[in-house]
């Protein structure tokens, strides 16, 4: 599993992808159908038909059509997910890095509810054990404490990372999937007709003629809810093992479904008050395992879709979407990562939903607007993907897109009526996709205002101030982080830095510059002399998933470079070198901040200024980068993005006193 992404079906790949891929949408008939129930009003068999029929084309125009057939081809050597799709078609629109932006900040929203209403809706099915029905009840303190220590312990478990679980998550899930077949499976034999929900009529009369119809998609969409974040997780399992276990996690959440619409026809009531199907077809012999069991599953969705989230944003930080913070590997797991800035966030997220809502009803009905959006901004990027890098012919691509769009607006409008019941996320949502934006449209603000100076004419400067003794030596080995993608190129900065202030004399100057490649993994390195053992640029090419630890790879480099006889490492310092001790290295970290001596226009001031004000929060960029403190000196330089042109100051008097 650690490095090998099952690019071929295996029975470990399959039992794996169970495990970690279908998590949120497996969990789903814990409350979709209830759901729909309640919202429909009397339990009809017209509501039942064609609430079965909807959930049926649902699942195979959404997940299947879209997710495993369509948008899983958009693999970007072997990862998926919202920023490697941005990462394949960036090059083939300006703006497209704002559906990039809302798709991303929508789906972190949603690891702030899923959690929540998944676990949530398996404790409440504890009302129904014999001896606990007058103890358990949603919304009371014991479910409610129960659910918040559940997710504190998970959120706490994430700095271990699921090396060691995580192998047990496939098993458990393979459990739930066939424990839903087999309770749907059984009362489908007592009530076959059933199958004739299927039909895509019943779906076509509900939604038409029934007095809530069309607004009762807000409660369908629930049980597709996990198919964007299956293709967040495209790297862990592979696209194959994805597409042939979804056969078998398809074929029993039908099932399932199928199942609990023939209980609820069987029961010829039309009201059917508090109740969940979902738990009524269980035998009560076997209640209190299909909770336990109920709550691993949902237990692991939780955790597929925090590691998700974490994942989300490290792709941020490389794609400069989003303010650098502390970035942790707990396991040897290739991209299992572990991010505390955002597990606390998540961490105080769900307990304030389930102090909020208190019931996974509430939830529910909450549920779906943030994901219906992500949906769609997904369908715009896989638009330019199918026709510009896939080079479909453009009336397939059109066809489909109709499609897509016609469904997933249909399921926005749907939800739309939620957003009153919603408020409690907007903020969050707002903050996610706010802080993007700002990071992205500051940067783009700050490079267009870097300078860049020709290289080839500091050249001979640095080499005499290199031999230059009576100024002092500030380090053997100099190395500056360079933005400038051009060999010959510099940031006028830097140069400024070496000359202009205390004169940085050094053996050697080490120009460094991080190329952040579409790939994910790509980690790559060239050594260019620009002047023979004295002025060296190395230039990094990494995945957008790599973390750039450049003291570590500037180590590696040095010591291949000695290794080929290309660089001598001793001291130059003859009571040094007689022992063959090294010669010292410093990075020298250049840090902007915003000068007084500005003037622009209000959104850009309030752009730059937030952005100046995340980046006081986030990491320093020797932290970052994951360079020593030891060996690095930071200076701070002032950003004049647009300076003053106009000045009132007159001069009134000019005395000399002998």
């Amino acid at each position: 599993m650690e490095s090998n992404h099952f690019k071929k079906v295996t029975t470990a790949g399959l039992l794996i992808t169970l495990g970690i891929i279908f998590g949120d949408i497996g969990t789903s008939p814990l409350y979709t159908f209830q759901t729909i129930l309640k919202e429909g009003g009397a339990a009809t068999e017209e509501l039942v038909l064609g609430a079965i029929s909807c959930v049926f084309w649902t699942l195979t125009l959404q997940t299947t059509f879209k997710y495993i057939l369509i948008t899983l081809q958009a693999d970007n050597k072997g990862e998926g997910g919202i920023f490697s799709l941005f990462a394949l078609v960036r090059r083939y629109g300006k703006k497209l890095m704002l559906p990039a932006m809302i798709g991303a900040g929508t789906l972190l929203a949603d690891g702030i509810i899923t959690p929540p209403i998944s676990v949530t809706s398996a404790i409440e099915g504890l009302g129904g054990v014999k001896g606990l029905e007058g103890i358990i009840a949603p919304g009371n303190h014991l479910v409610m404490g129960l659910v918040m220590t559940i997710l504190i312990l998970l959120f706490i478990f994430q700095r271990f990372g699921t090396k060691v679980v995580g192998w047990s998550f496939g098993p458990i899930m393979f459990i739930w999937f066939l424990m839903l077949g087999g309770l749907g499976l059984n009362q489908i034999l007592h009530y076959p007709q059933i199958f004739k929900a299927l039909n895509p009529i019943y779906g076509f009369r509900l939604l038409t003629l029934h007095p809530k119809g069309f607004w009762l998609l807000g409660a369908v969409f629930l049980c597709t809810t996990g198919a964007e974040a299956l293709y967040s997780d495209l790297g862990h399992c592979g696209r194959k093992n994805i597409q042939v276990s979804w056969i078998y996690v398809k074929t029993t959440l039908v099932l399932n479904y199928l199942g609990q619409g023939a209980w609820v026809l069987l029961q010829h009531k039309q009201n059917l008050g508090d109740i969940n199907p979902f738990f009524e077809i269980v035998p009560h012999g076997f209640l209190l395992p299909s909770i336990l069991i109920a709550t691993a599953a949902t237990i692991i969705a939780s955790q597929a879709l925090i590691s998700g989230s974490f994942t989300l944003i490290s792709e941020a930080i490389s794609l400069n979407f989003w303010p650098k913070v502390s970035v942790k590997y707990p396991t040897t797991i290739r991209g299992q990562i572990y991010i505390p800035s955002i597990n606390w966030i998540l961490c105080t997220g769900c307990i304030l939903v389930v102090l909020y809502f208190r019931t996974s009803e509430a939830m529910t009905a909450a549920y779906g607007f943030s994901i219906t959006i992500a949906m769609l901004m997904t369908t715009i990027l896989v638009y330019y993907f199918l026709r510009y890098v896939k080079h479909w012919p453009l009336w397939i691509v059109v066809i489909i897109l109709l499609v897509f769009v016609s469904v997933e607006s249909s399921f926005f409008i749907a939800n739309a009526v939620k957003i009153v019941k919603r408020l409690f996320f907007l903020v969050f949502e707002f903050g996610l996709i706010f802080t993007m934006y700002v990071w992205y449209r500051a940067r783009k603000i700050t490079n267009k205002f870097l300078k860049f100076v020709n290289m080839r004419e500091y050249i001979q400067l640095l080499d005499d101030l290199s031999y230059d003794t009576k100024v002092p030596k500030f380090a053997t080995h100099a190395i500056f982080l360079t933005k400038a993608n051009n060999t010959f190129q510099i940031e006028e900065r830097i140069i400024y830095s070496i000359f202009s202030r205390k004169p940085k004399r050094a053996d050697i100057y080490w120009f460094v510059h991080v190329e952040r490649t579409d790939e994910p993994y790509t980690m790559e390195y060239t050594v260019e002399e620009l002047k023979k053992d004295k002025i060296i640029r190395v230039e990094f090419r990494l995945g957008f998933r790599v973390q750039p630890r450049i003291n570590l790879m500037m180590r590696k480099v040095v010591e291949e470079m000695v290794a080929h006889k290309e660089l001598d490492v001793t001291s130059p310092y003859p009571s040094l070198s007689k022992h063959n001790l090294a010669a010292d290295f410093i990075f020298i970290i250049l840090e902007t901040f915003l000068s007084t001596d500005n003037e622009f226009k209000a959104s850009d001031g309030f752009i730059l200024h937030s952005y100046f004000f995340l980046k006081h929060l986030s990491l320093s960029d020797d932290k970052s980068f994951g360079l020593d403190t030891s060996e690095t000196r930071t200076e701070k330089i002032p950003m004049v993005v647009t300076p003053f042109t106009k000045m009132d100051l007159k001069r009134t008097q000019f005395k000399i006193y002998e």
